[in-house]
């Protein structure tokens, strides 16, 4: 017994404990010559404001067509949870991924079988439907992105360490070796999500209904709107980055092309599991802004804000859920 306590510690410790060390590590390496009192510097003053609150608004709208589009796929599966559990649900999962990374993706499912009598395989299947099509679009975008920007990104993969035409450079590189651990670790995670899962053999008909879940995107009465969700919800991502770029002098001159290309190699870089993608993703956007003429430290600057603030919505969101969810639940307890 007490082996089995100690084992599901464990289990926790390196849940928690691996990709916040993984993320701290590459920050430390990206920052540890940096100059904070810029930071500082840029804070008071060097920020417009006005533009930073208004990309979070974008990012609000990402979450709501995120928790409206599930009710949609839910639907055909016979089960109809209210819009605004959905979109709570939704709140609390990307602040929860903050704690464990993907770990959100169950815990939405289990708030609307715990508010609404969701089945939870059933809404685990959608949730692993979503993830298929996010795959897709940011296979898509970046199609496209490379089709648009080929020479960029020809150079970001050799300044990297990662182009194979540089063997000789390649083990000396340190970019190399960072993106290297963030391959591994995404590996590792996918790893431990095909273990964790197995888990669901062990109980009969979950696996059909996750199936049945996954199968319900056949049956959407509403795909316009589906499609158009799924528009939104990327648009409002991508606008909710760009719209940052207003607010330092360095980088409102870019344009929108650069803008994609960041977006793309940020998107790419969250799935390496770390907390919201803290460290791969400031790599890979300092090393893509610097592409386009800015100078390291405002970059880091840039991504440093940028990624803290927006980080900080998720949170001030999965709270407002938390606490939002048993209260307009209330009365349907009593």
């Amino acid at each position: 017994m007490e082996r089995t306590e100690r084992k599901k510690i464990l289990n926790k410790v390196w849940q928690i404990g691996f990709p916040l060390a993984l993320g701290v590590v590459i920050l430390v390496w990206i920052y540890h010559d940096f100059d904070f009192q810029r930071v500082w510097q840029v804070l008071d003053g060097g920020m417009n404001y006005g533009w930073m609150l208004f990309s979070l608004v974008f990012g609000v709208f990402g979450h709501l067509f995120r928790g409206w589009r599930w009710n949609l796929t839910l639907a055909p599966l016979g089960e109809y949870p209210k819009l605004s559990d959905s979109v709570y649900a939704v709140f609390v999962s990307y602040a929860a991924n903050l704690v464990i990374p993907r770990v959100g993706e169950i815990s939405r499912c289990g708030i609307l079988a715990k508010y609404d009598g969701v089945s939870f395989s059933k809404s685990l299947g959608t949730v692993v439907t979503e993830r298929l099509i996010d795959t897709l679009c940011v296979v898509l975008i970046t199609g496209v992105t490379l089709l648009l920007q080929s020479r960029v990104f020809s150079d970001f993969f050799a300044k990297t360490g990662t182009n194979i035409g540089f063997f000789t450079e390649l083990f000396t590189s340190t970019n190399f070796y960072i993106t290297l651990i963030c391959i591994l670790a995404v590996i590792l995670l996918l790893v431990y999500l095909l273990r964790h899962l197995t888990f669901f053999t062990k109980v009969r008909g979950i696996l059909q209904n996750i199936w049945i879940g996954c199968l319900s995107l056949k049956h959407v009465k509403n795909l316009p709107l589906f499609l158009f969700y799924t528009v939104g919800i990327w648009a409002c991502y991508f606008f909710q980055f760009y719209v940052t770029f207003f607010c330092f002098d360095f980088s409102a001159d870019l344009g929108w092309m650069p803008a994609l290309v960041m977006f793309v190699v940020g998107s790419i870089a969250v799935a390496v599991p770390t907390p919201n993608g803290a460290g791969p993703w400031h790599f890979a956007v300092i090393t893509m802004m610097m592409m386009y003429g800015v100078n390291r430290e405002d970059a880091g600057i840039f991504a440093l804000l940028v990624h803290g603030i927006q980080t900080f919505l998720l949170i001030l969101l999965g709270i407002y859920g938390l606490v939002a969810l048993p209260l307009i639940n209330k009365k349907k307890k009593l």
